[in-house]
């Protein structure tokens, strides 16, 4: 797993968001589509957060049954919109790989 913590700079001081945040609010999002499930979080998620662009990568558990693609495009949006209310932060990309089907 990587992930970058967050920091942003005011001009009345600096908020840190510290990298199990991140990742909580990621898997949190993903797991918030009827059907999904992240793939053991600690070793299963990237993320990687710079000045102006924020990548993830996860992979998901998917319950028997679900069409894919749609699940899959719907954690995208999820992680997406739920970084973006969260931080501010511009989510460049979210990669989703269903690696099971439980």
């Amino acid at each position: 797993m990587s992930v970058d913590g967050f920091v942003m700079r005011t001009p009345d001081g600096t908020i840190t968001v510290p990298p199990a945040a991140m990742q909580r609010l990621v898997v949190a999002a993903a797991e918030s589509v009827d059907g999904a499930r992240v793939r053991r979080p600690r070793r299963s998620l990237a993320l990687s957060v710079t000045r102006d662009r924020t990548e993830v990568s996860l992979e998901l558990v998917a319950r028997e049954g679900a069409v894919l693609p749609e699940l899959a495009a719907a954690v995208q949006e999820r992680v997406a919109s739920a970084l973006t209310a969260a931080t501010g932060l511009r989510v460049a990309r979210v990669d989703v790989a269903v690696e099971e089907i439980d």
